[in-house]
């Protein structure tokens, strides 16, 4: 069984549960998926079916970071969880690594993975980073690459994209050609940290979740074109705050379209609104 939970609030849900639940699931224990409202930023908590978890970012900085951090720790708490055993810094963005020194007052981090140096010294998270080293310098510390996999008992686990590079092959289910890409290419690299995000597919038995970070448009071409590396996903924790077009540099027809997600979720808090245009179906 897949759960969804409001903590304290999704932005877009477009299915009911009973849809999201097939007869192949219901023997199985549960994939708890919360996506963290932080108000623009990045955080979504999934709790495993034994109950190990993964936390992909951890919201905003500065004053925002303990309303952040306590919203995230609300989740913890209600899955029943007293650890992250893997926690993904998709990139060093403010609204992405901020919150993570008041989180880790809070709970026990065991293992971090990000996608190597920062390539945007003056970005708003650089200045998050020796904290962030100091932490990790405590735990451990794994520079993720495309294809590499994140161990947790029941799930399938994958970085599809990281520092600018993308998976050479299909994943399972995926590598049919995009009929989405017809007319698309790959534009200027993206010189921010946004780029560099790492890029995540997640598996519990023929679940699948994309979850891409704020990944940009060469990424996502990278990925999806001209064959779809990607399988179609139930479930698209949608990318960068939920930004389209050309110079948004994200969520891109071939992707979006050809995930051909069931759900897609919008993580981007009451306060930064998403446009009209935004993923349609």
């Amino acid at each position: 069984m897949m759960r969804f939970l409001r903590y304290p609030a999704l932005v877009l849900v477009l299915a009911s549960l009973v849809y999201l639940v097939p007869a192949w699931a219901q023997a199985a224990r549960e994939l708890q998926v919360y996506v963290v409202d932080v108000e623009g930023g990045g955080a979504t908590l999934y709790v495993a079916p034994s109950g190990e978890t993964l936390l992909i970012d951890t919201g905003n900085g500065d004053a925002a970071a303990p309303r952040d951090a306590g919203r995230i720790m609300e989740a913890v708490h209600a899955a029943g969880v007293r650890q992250i055993d893997h926690l993904v810094i998709t990139h060093y963005h403010g609204d992405h690594i901020g919150g993570l020194s008041e989180l880790a007052g809070r709970i026990p981090i065991k293992q971090f993975i990000d996608h190597g140096p920062n390539v945007q010294p003056e970005g708003s998270g650089a200045k998050f980073l020796p904290r962030y080293a100091e932490l990790y310098a405590r735990a451990q510390h794994v520079v993720a690459k495309p294809g590499d996999r994140i161990a947790m008992t029941g799930l399938d686990i994958r970085v599809v994209a990281s520092a600018g590079q993308v998976i050479k092959d299909a994943l399972p289910g995926g590598g049919r050609p995009n009929g989405y890409c017809a007319g698309g290419t790959r534009i200027a690299d993206d010189p921010t940290e946004n780029g560099q995000s790492v890029a995540l597919s997640i598996v519990l038995g023929r679940f699948r979740v994309a979850h891409l970070g704020d990944l940009t448009w060469n990424g996502e071409y990278d990925l999806m074109c001209p064959a779809a590396k990607l399988p179609p996903v139930d479930l698209f924790v949608v990318s960068h705050h939920a930004q389209q077009r050309p110079e948004a540099m994200s969520n891109s027809t071939a992707l979006v379209h050809g995930l051909r997600p069931r759900v897609a979720i919008a993580n981007n808090g009451i306060e930064s609104a998403i446009a009209p245009s935004t993923i349609s179906f």
